[in-house]
């Protein structure tokens, strides 16, 4: 159970960024750096460590202004799933094969449904305020952090951020149901 919360609060992590949380995974192993995560183990460590930075450098300061917002977008939206499901299966230390399964889906999911969450606020608000930006550099490092170290604490955050991503769900939905109901009374 333990490692399946890791896996979440890792996931979680991803969902919200990409590059950052695979930079925090390699800095907290310490001098193995990528050594246990799978496919990023193959690479190289100096290329993966200043390719890593670097993408987290321009996540991080391209994320503060709405042209940036909406370049990150795209790329993050389409690599969510993959970080997802790498960085579930780094934190959770599975062994069997159908344990790593649903590991790697459920990870993936949980990045993915809560990329799709940021993309559809921000484009409900037509860009993300700074200080809510400021908010996610910080949760994504506290996930990643909290998958090694807390994993029940992580689980949880990870837990209540699915929560508040169905509940934007279902004020969307109501929200976009207003918006047709406006539209047939002004037809009448």
């Amino acid at each position: 159970m333990i490692e399946v919360l890791a896996a979440l609060s890792a996931s979680a992590a991803a969902g919200i960024r990409t590059a950052l949380p695979l930079l925090f995974v390699g800095l907290l192993q310490g001098h193995s750096l990528w050594s246990q995560v799978p496919i990023l183990s193959r690479i190289s460590s100096p290329l993966l460590l200043g390719t890593l930075t670097s993408l987290s450098l321009i996540e991080v300061l391209a994320s503060k202004k709405f042209t940036g917002q909406r370049v990150l977008q795209v790329p993050q939206l389409l690599l969510s799933p993959v970080v997802g499901a790498i960085m579930g299966l780094a934190c959770a230390n599975v062994t069997e094969t159908s344990q790593c399964l649903v590991v790697l889906f459920i990870s993936a999911c949980l990045a993915l449904v809560l990329k799709l969450v940021q993309v559809g606020w921000f484009f409900r608000l037509r860009g993300l305020p700074t200080w809510a930006v400021f908010i996610q550099d910080f949760l994504c490092v506290i996930l990643v952090i909290f998958a090694y170290n807390a994993p029940w604490q992580g689980g949880l955050i990870a837990l209540f951020l699915l929560w508040l991503a169905i509940r934007s769900g279902k004020s969307w939905y109501n929200w976009y149901r207003q918006g047709k109901n406006w539209q047939r009374i002004q037809r009448m």
